[in-house]
């Protein structure tokens, strides 16, 4: 196996939008955005790329435009590249097909600037053809966790009928909703490290909480995570990538009151996390790499009509919010229509070792899930990839209530697909349920930590 590093500035110019124009427009830099990757080449396989971005989301037709210019750039199929935004919120989320709608609309919003954003994916793209160049061999991989303590918890509080009575933000200044339970969470952050011989290459940090500390300033930021990551690059030498887990239903808002500037606070405790995973990583030689794939399509809500969310769009008493979240819940909506597909993935290096990539705000259930099919090796869950779905709740959620139902742009069916496909993409095909129409379904029952 061979192993290559890439890094290329993706920092927005002053002005440019934020959280595909839910939030304000940039006004500053606080920290410098990166799309950082690895490329792994395994014997006369074509090489699988794992890229994350330190951007909020990206959707539908431009996260497709990312693999393909990323594939071509490395020598790959598009299928085999997967692209993860690390979900800090004061950072872009491009989606050029939304941005048509826009402009065809006259809607005098913007979601991204697609000049810009073209020259960003290009340039991308040629961080990682270049980056073949200085290839290294690996000889085995480090597999580690740790514990973090005090940043995640459910953002989902449910009172006793059942339904959601709260919710906690990433700050949330509710004093009753901070005190309840942390609720179904991942407490550990998990790291795979590669290795030629004695000399570690890259290591790669996985853990699932809304990495926001405080959003809407127009400060771009890499926020807690990404300053964590870069601060242990600088002082250990070695590239360190972070992608988000399933943290559709997670936020540090337990923890965050938000009275308080937390930021470094949740800093320190994921950097510590960093360092404690890796002193605490086991060895595994590499014996094998296999790359799996599933193709699904995530229906979308029934209530999110084309001529509803359309009309939103063309209107001149709707908000700009409200224009831009029509806009991409229309393109996802379109792209379903015409049989347009989402790829999941999974890496299998050995038996020790699975990278499922997910997509969308998938909730922790997902997750666990996962890691309940394959116990004997350490799963790890990176989402929020082609993020045209939003967020992916379980068919329960719905009927629940509360935030992420009614900001999701899938149906509650999109349980039952993904779950079928989390199935086949971690167990061996013999394994495959005789009758695939026969999906898994999530249950607190068998998703425990």
């Amino acid at each position: 196996m061979r192993l290559s590093v890439f890094h290329s500035d993706i920092t927005p110019p002053i002005g440019h939008p934020l959280c595909a124009g839910w939030y304000p427009s940039s006004t500053a830099i606080a920290d410098r955005l990166s799309a950082n990757g690895v490329i792994l080449s395994f014997n006369d396989q074509l090489p699988v790329v794992l890229c994350a971005l330190d951007w909020a989301e990206m959707s539908n037709g431009e996260y497709r435009l990312w693999q393909e210019g990323i594939a071509e750039a490395t020598g790959t199929q598009p299928n085999r590249v997967a692209i993860h935004c690390i979900h800090a919120h004061d950072a872009p989320w491009p989606d050029r097909e939304a941005q048509i709608l826009l402009d065809q609309a006259n809607a005098c919003c913007q979601i991204m600037d697609v000049e810009w954003c073209e020259k960003v994916r290009h340039s991308v793209a040629a961080s990682a053809g270049a980056s073949l160049e200085n290839a290294q061999e690996v000889t085995d991989i480090r597999l580690g966790k740790a514990k973090v303590p005090q940043i995640a918890s459910n953002r989902r509080v449910l009172g006793p009928d059942g339904k959601v009575k709260g919710v906690r933000w990433t700050r949330c200044r509710n004093a009753e909703l901070r005190a309840a339970p942390e609720g179904e969470i991942d407490p550990y952050l998990k790291t795979v490290s590669f290795w030629s011989g004695s000399r570690k290459i890259a290591a790669l940090h996985f853990y699932a909480v809304h990495p926001t500390s405080y959003d809407g300033t127009g400060i771009v930021t890499t926020d807690f995570a990404g300053i964590a990551r870069d601060r242990l690059t600088e002082e250990d030498g070695v590239p360190h990538l972070y992608f988000t887990e399933c943290a559709g239903n997670i936020t540090p808002g337990k923890y965050n009151d938000g009275l308080a500037d937390n930021r470094e606070l949740f800093t320190e405790r994921i950097f510590n996390a960093m360092r404690a995973s890796e002193s605490h990583a086991e060895v595994h030689p590499l014996s094998s790499l296999e790359w799996r794939t599933s193709e699904v399509i995530l229906p979308p809500r029934e209530d999110l009509t084309e001529v509803a969310l359309l009309q939103t769009v063309q209107s001149a008493s709707s908000t700009t919010q409200a224009k831009s979240r029509a806009a991409v819940a229309l393109t996802y909506r379109r792209r379903c229509e015409a049989k347009i597909s989402i790829t999941l993935s999974a890496l299998h290096l050995g038996d020790a070792f699975i990278l499922l990539s997910l997509p969308g705000e998938a909730f922790i259930e997902y997750q666990l899930y996962a890691q309940s099919l394959a116990p004997n090796a350490m799963v790890v869950t990176p989402a929020y990839g082609d993020c045209g779905p939003g967020y992916i709740p379980l068919s329960r959620s719905y009927e629940e209530g509360g935030y992420e139902p009614s900001d999701a742009f899938c149906s509650p069916e999109s349980e039952g697909i993904l779950c079928h496909a989390i199935h086949k993409l971690l167990n061996h095909p013999a394994n495959h349920p005789a009758n695939h129409s026969e999906q898994p379904s999530v249950s607190l029952a068998h998703t425990q930590a």
